[in-house]
Order: C-alpha cells, then structure tokens, then sequence
C-alpha cells in the first residue's frame, strides 16, 4: 500500500540477500518497505525498515527457523470463541507469542451471544491472563465492537490471532462496517473451517488497521522467554522465593511453588501449562543452538577449504 493506491512489486537484489541469509527478514503484513519504480517498468522492493514489533512462531515445518506473522502492530489479539468452551492452555500459548511480539496483548471473547454466563467464563480467562485485558465480543449484538474501535483510535494497527472458527475475519467486518472478508460457519463438531487463506491488512475507515491471519491449528514457540513471563506472572513470582535457583518445582525441599499449589494460591492447571510451554522454549533454544553450531562449522570448513587451494600466479 502507497500513497498513490496498491503496488504490486518483486523483490530486489538486496531484500533477495537479506532473506537467503536470514529467513525472518522475508518481508511480511505490516512491514514498511521501500519500493523503486525503474525509468523501463518494472517495481521492487529494495529494504524493509527495521520492526517496532514483531510476532514470530516457530516455523510450521519444525525447523528451528522461526516465521514472523505480522509486524509493527500495537496491538495483539487472541480471538477466543466462549461457543465451545474457551481452551485456557491454547489461549496461553498465543499470549505468550503476543508479549514475546513487543506488542500490547489482549484477550477477545467473541460469540457473547450464544452463552448465558459469559461474564464468569469472562473472570475465569481473566484469571488465566493476568494483567491483559479482555474483551467480551459479538458480532451479532455488537457487544464490544464499539471498545475494540476506540482501541484502534490514532492509527493503531491491531493483529488478530486464534484458531479458525473463532471469529476473527468476522469481528474485522464489524469493526470495518462491511463484509469484505470472506466468513463461514463452523462444523457440526464445533471445529473451525479455514475461510483466511492468507494474512491480510485492511484500514478501517474510523482510523487504524487490523491485520486478519488464518486460523492457527499450531504455534510453536520461538525464543518466548520474556513473552513466557509475562504470559506466567504468579508461577515466575513464586519461582523467585525458591530456596534453589535451580528448583525444578518437583518435590525439592523449600520449593515456593508447590508450596503455592498446596496452599490453593496457584493452580495446578496453571503449573502444568508453565512446565509444558518452558519444555517446548527449551527444546526450541537447544535446536536453535545446534543450527547456529552447524552453520559456523560449514563457514570454517569453506575458509578451510578456500586457504588450501593454490593461487595462480598473475603475470
């Protein structure tokens, strides 16, 4: 998007560099670029302007390369459907790539309409994302449409994240006052049906931008530790007054954690999740230190190589 309307352009020499040496400097939706448009025609994109904020998973594949979603935006969303029951231990999951992202996160409990209690499971989510705020949403009433806009006053850029099924493109409509994204309902087992195909950033015509990503059927985490605890405030608090540094809240004596659970002031469900999500960060940084270990080693082995082979002579 330019001044002058929608461009479409290839990629330069140097975004073609930039990338082959580090996949998360593949140009994605909200990114500044510059663009030049050559005297014979044709349009590239020359540089992609350093990121304010990004989100970044782990690459789909299972590589240790990560995949940057969305960048610049101010704020990010977890889309939550309250029709089925919201999934605590998925919602924490997205929370952590949100606080990881720089962004400001928050919590959107869409389909308000079609649950009787939806404030109680509003405090219940609340209790699982401490210090985020969350936002009872429906696009039938209009409930919460009107504070999600205000949000975005000022030209803030808002992406959406979730599963499919939960709304997402749905809540963009509402809030550009338009279908334009394509929606579909769910299944009979209450499982999403994939409507985005691909990330997209609409201007809202009150101000601000939304950016609209397919539903997430997995997220990986991809170097989370600060965005880890931030998503776990009580479990890092009580981490802290652990007799060992070390303390792997397993039965060590003076452990302040199980201590918590035992005394009801944390819950287990949330020191199961921790200790899931810590594993996979861990298994992350160990496979993403063996890539960096394989890369330095074929560099070595090239200058190696390059030092024994016989110059020619010049005459």
């Amino acid at each position: 998007m330019t001044a002058a309307g929608v461009t479409r352009a290839s990629w330069g020499s140097e975004v073609l560099d930039d990338v082959a040496g580090d996949v998360l400097a593949t140009p994605c939706t909200g990114d500044w670029a510059l663009v030049r448009d050559w005297p014979d025609g044709p349009t590239t994109l020359e540089a992609v302007l350093p990121r304010r904020t990004a989100i970044v998973r782990a690459d789909a594949a299972g590589t240790s390369q990560g995949q940057v979603l969305a960048a610049n935006v101010d704020l990010v969303a977890v889309v939550v459907a309250l029709h089925p029951e919201p999934n605590l231990g998925r919602m924490e999951r997205l929370l952590a790539l949100a606080w990881e992202s720089g962004a400001t996160p928050l919590v959107l409990l869409t389909k308000s309409d079609l649950v009787t209690d939806a404030e109680a499971l509003a405090e219940d989510v609340g209790a699982a994302a401490p210090g985020v705020r969350v936002i009872c949403c429906s696009t039938v009433t209009g409930e919460g449409v009107q504070a999600l806009s205000g949000l975005l006053a000022g030209q803030a850029t808002l992406a959406l994240l979730g599963v499919s099924g939960h709304g997402k493109s749905s809540l963009t409509n509402a809030l550009l006052g338009d279908d334009v994204l394509a929606v579909r309902s769910i299944r009979d087992d209450g499982k999403g049906r994939h409507t985005s195909v691909r990330r997209e950033l609409v201007l809202l015509p009150t101000g601000g931008a939304v950016i609209d990503t397919p539903g997430l059927r997995g997220v990986g985490l991809h170097e989370a530790g600060s965005g880890m605890a931030a998503t776990f405030p009580d479990v890092t608090e009580f981490a802290e007054l652990c007799r060992f540094g070390d303390c792997g809240h397993d039965g060590e004596p003076g452990c302040a954690v199980q201590e918590a659970v035992a005394s009801g002031a944390l819950a287990v469900r949330r020191l199961e999740s921790w200790r899931k999500l810590q594993r996979e960060v861990a298994w992350m940084a160990s496979r993403s230190d063996a890539r960096l270990r394989s890369e330095q080693q074929r560099k070595w082995k090239q200058l190696s190589k390059q030092s024994r082979t016989p110059r020619r002579a010049r005459y």
